[in-house]
C-alpha cells in the first residue's frame, strides 16, 4: 500500500521532493499557504553546486533543462574596497558549470512542472503519533492526516515544533534588500560595475553586494552589524528614509558603491537568524524536516543546496527503499545531520568573516575559495 506523504512548503526542498517522487510515480501531497506561485516576489538567483543542486536536479530527470536556463556567466566576482579599488576579479572558465546562476523564480517554475500543489493550504499545527496517523491542521480549520508529514517550510517553520524546541536567532548581521531594474539601459556604468555576476565592497563590520539576476535586474544588499532594533526611528517603509539611513551608514565609500544604494527602487528589511549550528532531533516517528527548517544558517551558498539535495535523496529512499518508512526517515536524518552540521560550521564562519571588523578576512576568505 501507498503511503499518504505530504511536504509542507513549496521552495527547492520540498518541489525538489516531491518532483523526484513524481519521478518515481509516488503520489505526495504538496501543502503551500501562498494562494498561487506568483503570490510573492521569488527572491534572487541562486548558485547551484555540481555536487549538490546539480545532483538533485539530476535526480529529478531536470538537469539538461537546468543548464538551458542557468547562466554560468553569473559565476564572475568581482571585489572592491571601499574606495572602488577592484582587488580581485574572477571570471569563469569557458564551460566551467561548477555554480551556474539560476533565477529563483525560474527554478521554482521547473521544479512545478506537472506537480499538483495544494495553494492557500497554511498548515497551523502538526500532531504525530494519532489513531490515523499524523494529524495536520490548517487555517481555515480543517484537518487531515498522513503517515509522513514533511516540513520543508522554511525559517519560521509550523511543522519543526512536533520534533524540536529550536527556534532561530539573530546572528547580528543585517541585511538591508534594495533592486536596479533594466540596469543595461537605465544605469550602464553601474551594469558595467556589476558585470555578468557578482560585485562586492566590504568595509569595516559593513558590506555592499550586487548580484545580477536574468533580464537586467540587479539585486543588492547593504550589510552590516547591528542590534535587531537598528531601526527604532525609521520608517522601514518610507523609502526615501531608509535610502537616506544607508547612504549615511555607509559615508565615505566610493560613489559608484553608494550608487547601487542611491538607485534603489525599494528597500527589505532582512535580518539574518540561524538556528543552532549541530541542530539535530530526537527521531519523531512521521515527522521530518528539510532545508531551512531543518538546519537554517546563514545565506552563503550552501543552504538551498542542500535543501534540494535532502528532498532529492529523502525521495529516492522512499521510493525505491525497502519499504520501512520509519527506518528510511531514521537513517536520512542521521545523513542529513551529519552534512548539514559541517555546512553549518562553514558558514556561521564565512559570515563572521565577511561582515567582520577587519576587510581583509573577507578578501583571504574569497581568495581560499576560488583557490579551491
Amino acid at each position: 500500500m501507498r503511503h499518504r506523504i505530504a511536504v509542507v512548503g513549496s521552495g527547492p526542498a520540498g518541489l525538489t521532493f516531491a518532483r523526484v517522487l513524481h519521478r518515481h510515480g509516488y503520489p505526495v501531497a504538496v501543502l503551500e499557504r501562498d494562494p498561487a506561485p506568483d503570490a510573492r516576489p521569488p527572491g534572487g538567483t541562486l548558485d547551484l553546486h555540481e555536487g549538490l543542486g546539480q545532483l538533485a536536479l539530476n535526480k529529478a530527470g531536470l538537469l539538461a533543462e537546468f543548464h538551458a536556463l542557468s547562466r554560468p556567466e553569473g559565476q564572475a566576482m568581482r571585489i572592491l574596497n571601499t574606495a572602488g579599488t577592484v582587488l580581485r576579479d574572477w571570471r569563469p572558465r569557458p564551460g566551467e558549470r561548477a555554480n551556474p546562476e539560476i533565477d529563483r523564480g525560474q527554478l521554482r517554475d521547473l521544479l512545478l512542472g506537472p506537480l499538483d500543489v495544494q495553494w492557500g493550504r497554511g498548515v497551523t499545527q502538526v500532531v504525530p503519533g494519532t489513531r490515523d496517523g499524523v494529524l495536520v491542521h490548517f487555517a481555515d480549520g480543517r484537518q487531515e492526516t498522513f503517515d509522513l508529514v514533511i516540513g520543508a517550510d522554511g525559517a519560521w517553520s509550523r511543522v519543526r515544533p512536533a520534533v524540536s524546541s529550536a527556534t532561530p536567532h539573530y546572528t547580528g548581521v543585517t541585511f538591508v534588500e534594495t533592486s536596479l531594474d533594466d540596469v543595461d539601459t537605465r544605469h550602464p556604468d553601474l551594469a558595467r560595475l556589476v558585470g555578468d555576476g557578482c560585485v562586492a565592497a566590504y568595509g569595516v563590520n559593513r558590506a555592499v553586494v550586487a548580484q545580477r539576476n536574468s533580464g537586467g535586474h540587479v539585486k543588492v544588499y547593504a550589510q552590516f552589524r547591528a542590534p535587531l532594533d537598528w531601526h527604532t526611528n525609521l520608517d522601514l517603509a518610507d523609502v526615501e528614509a531608509v535610502r537616506s539611513s544607508l547612504l549615511a551608514l555607509f559615508d565615505g565609500w566610493a560613489a559608484p558603491v553608494l550608487d547601487l544604494l542611491r538607485h534603489g527602487t525599494a528597500f527589505v528589511h532582512r535580518p539574518l537568524y540561524v538556528l543552532p549550528v549541530s541542530h539535530t532531533w530526537t527521531h519523531v516517528p512521521g515527522v521530518t524536516l528539510l532545508g531551512d527548517a531543518a538546519h537554517l544558517m546563514p545565506p552563503l551558498g550552501a543552504g538551498a543546496n542542500l535543501a534540494m539535495l535532502e528532498g532529492a535523496e529523502l525521495a529516492e529512499s522512499i521510493a525505491t527503499g525497502p519499504g520501512d518508512l520509519d527506518e528510511t526517515v531514521r537513517a536520512f536524518e542521521e545523513q542529513m545531520w551529519a552534512r548539514a552540521g559541517r555546512w553549518a560550521k562553514i558558514t556561521t564562519a564565512g559570515l563572521e568573516r565577511l561582515v567582520s571588523p577587519d576587510p581583509a578576512e573577507a578578501l583571504a576568505l574569497f581568495d581560499q575559495v576560488q583557490a579551491s
